[in-house]
């Protein structure tokens, strides 16, 4: 293969994973990232395969190979985290997950010595940090965000602690999940080779059910029972990290335990705004005033800068004061304060989590007009059955967003299968 042929398999690749609905700007950075992740027949290979789940015998026809050797190369990407391949229905399916949270992640999740982990740490911090297209894209680019906030459950009074619904609960996502996979943390990993890690705990990012399975096969999580998962939450909270996780109601496929100094969310949070960059959960802090002693613990605590110095003229002032729009709800400061004048209070207006991945990926598609990606993949939608999934989301939807997704799609089929719904 030329040179000028690789560059264009690794061109198309680009492309390719800019037609997700989470997207990824090309750039001259991003091309060395796949590079290094990347031979040059891989990225060829990978450039072709449809962006919903596909079947060894789909890639087959696709690259026009054997099953055979289809499933030779999908094998050995799985074994490196690049696909994640799960059993559904006694079939296994693969899929190339986003960038972010997906294989850029999982290239960090443990040491390696097949790639040079600190030149790609040195790659991201350019094309997450400097570049800022992506970061951008990924955490301002739509209303529907990829992640959300669970809050520390336990420094949640008794009355919220009875109204809390399971979805909002990182120890139901423990609890239910089928499989429970750690690993190493990508941010404070990658943050290690410049030498700018904190010294929170590094092995303690969970990944759940299909994603938790395939990583576990491959080496890049250790399984873990339910007993060691809520320990390991209980060691999150008490190092006041912030359980960011998959901004869904089910099958919620990682949860991760941020700190504010690593954590690309929480980094992107102070910088654009928190309730920007990622969904907080239903909860705000709140003050009692009377009982502040002025200590500053929760003002350091608190990984958004959403709790600052009260400025209401005087010398001697000792009252905070509470960001609103900025606060996270995650319950940090609350566990931090010691004369317990902090607490959690519901949000007058609740925020929405999408049922599943699916409509996740729908919301995020209309909202960035890119839904006609989804539907019309060149290879994705040989099967009704996807389609039909898609389109089930779609119908379900509010008035404003079916007619957005109407008008990316200009499709009469659309408007008449929503307008029997309707009827």
């Amino acid at each position: 293969m030329s040179h000028h042929t690789a560059k264009d398999a690794y061109y198309k690749l680009q492309e390719r994973l800019n037609r997700f609905p989470q997207g990824a700007p090309p750039s001259a950075t991003l091309y060395k990232i796949l590079e290094l992740l990347f031979s040059k027949r891989e990225a060829e290979l990978i450039s072709q395969l449809p962006i919903k789940p596909f079947t060894a015998k789909d890639a087959a026809r696709i690259w026009k190979l054997s099953e055979a050797e289809a499933t030779k190369v999908l094998e050995a990407l799985a074994s490196r985290a690049i696909l994640v391949d799960a059993d559904w229905e006694g079939i296994t399916r693969y899929t190339l997950p986003p960038p972010m949270a997906g294989f850029f992640e999982f290239s960090m999740m443990r040491t390696r010595g097949d790639i040079d982990q600190k030149l790609l740490r040195e790659l991201y911090y350019q094309y997450l940090n400097v570049e800022e297209d992506f970061i951008k894209d990924l955490l301002l680019g739509s209303e529907t965000r990829m992640g959300r906030v669970f809050v520390q459950e336990e420094v949640l009074s008794g009355d919220n602690a009875i109204h809390i619904l399971d979805f909002e609960r990182a120890s139901e996502v423990i609890k239910t999940a089928s499989h429970i996979g750690i690993g190493m943390c990508y941010c404070r990993h990658k943050m290690q080779h410049i030498g700018k890690a904190c010294d929170a705990p590094m092995d303690i990012c969970m990944t759940f059910n299909g994603a938790g399975t395939s990583l576990i096969k491959a080496g890049f999580a250790r399984e873990v029972d339910v007993v060691e998962g809520m320990e390991l939450l209980h060691q999150a909270y008490e190092n006041n990290l912030v359980q960011c996780g998959e901004n869904v109601r089910q099958g919620v496929n990682f949860i991760c335990n941020c700190c504010s100094c690593c954590c690309e969310f929480l980094v992107a949070a102070r910088k654009y705004g928190a309730t920007q960059a990622i969904h907080t959960s239903n909860f705000i802090t709140i003050s009692d005033d009377a009982a502040c002693v002025g200590c500053g613990k929760c003002i350091t605590a608190c990984p958004v800068d959403a709790i600052t110095w009260a400025e209401d003229g005087t010398l001697n002032a000792k009252n905070i004061r509470i960001d609103e729009s900025v606060c996270l709800g995650c319950g940090v400061c609350v566990r931090s304060c010691p004369t317990r004048c902090l607490s959690l209070s519901s949000r007058k207006e609740k925020i929405i989590t999408p049922i599943n991945s699916v409509h996740r990926v729908v919301l995020m598609a209309i909202e960035k007009g890119k839904l006609q990606n989804l539907l019309f993949d060149s290879h994705a939608f040989a099967s009704h059955r996807a389609l039909a999934a898609i389109l089930g989301v779609i119908l379900k939807l509010p008035p404003v967003k079916q007619a957005m997704a109407s008008r990316q799609m200009k499709s009469i089929y659309l408007e008449k299968l929503a307008s029997r719904i309707k009827a």
